[in-house]
């Protein structure tokens, strides 16, 4: 049954209704997306579309809260140390927004399950801490027509980039191979906040069709500088997930 704007929802959501409008509204009460894994990206994404209004979230994540996390991952506390992140999460999402369904997962994204979790989503956030994950996010995303917000943080540093298959390069055609990855990534509070928050307007832009999503850039955060870089994005021809040897795309 589709949800309806009743006089509680105007009151809720009176300021974004003066840019998104009525029907830009019903389209988040609509979409469902999927926060792959909820960690210092993951949770102030999931946090800023529930309180947006968005219809469904789906969390992933397959790891327990450890004390090393708190610092940046906000939806936990110390006393939720050694449990699941993904029902905590979700059970704080609720009570954010008792309007927005939540389901949560607790598993590890793989070649396995990311075809079922990805089929029915509208768009997929990443909030994964690791270029294995995302490229089979950005492959399943091409491979059934998702749009698909990138974020990656490191130390004071972070980067976004928008992907909706057909209109623009993906990640793999600007990050062709697997960057190298350190024992344990630095990372300082406030930089997943930045690009979380970043990723959650590119979602609700794509997800409503208002303003103008950062389709075909990488958009590089330098928190230490206070910069903000756009590194153009081309779309590889040769790219093995979208090139034109990538094989007949799923819509």
């Amino acid at each position: 049954m589709e949800k309806k704007l009743h006089l509680a929802t105007f009151d809720r959501y009176d300021r974004q209704l003066k840019i998104l409008g009525i029907e830009g509204q019903r389209k988040l009460m609509k979409a469902k997306v999927m926060i792959a894994g909820v960690g210092g990206l993951g949770c102030v994404s999931a946090i800023l579309l529930a309180v947006a209004g968005i219809g469904k979230l789906v969390l992933v994540d397959k790891g327990k809260v450890e004390m090393s996390n708190l610092n940046r991952q906000i939806l936990y506390t110390p006393k939720d140390v050694g449990k699941f992140k993904a029902p905590i999460a979700a059970r704080a999402i609720k009570k954010l927004n008792p309007n927005v369904e939540v389901e949560h997962v607790i598993a590890e994204i793989n070649e396995d399950n990311v075809d079922d979790l990805t089929r029915n989503v509208d768009l997929v956030v990443d909030g994964m801490d690791n270029y294995e994950g995302r490229f089979l996010l950005n492959k399943t995303c091409i491979k059934f027509g998702k749009p698909f917000i990138h974020g990656a943080i490191h130390g004071f540093m972070g980067q976004l980039m928008t992907i909706i298959p057909n209109k623009g390069p993906c990640l793999q055609c600007i990050i062709p191979t697997y960057p190298p990855k350190p024992d344990t990534i630095p990372v300082l509070s406030a930089t997943p906040s930045v690009i979380a928050s970043l990723e959650a307007m590119e979602a609700i832009k794509v997800i409503t069709g208002v303003g103008e999503p950062a389709l075909g850039k990488l958009m590089v955060f330098d928190g230490e500088k206070m910069k903000f870089y756009e590194i153009r994005a081309v779309k590889n021809p040769n790219c093995p997930i979208c090139g034109k040897n990538s094989g007949k795309e799923i819509t």
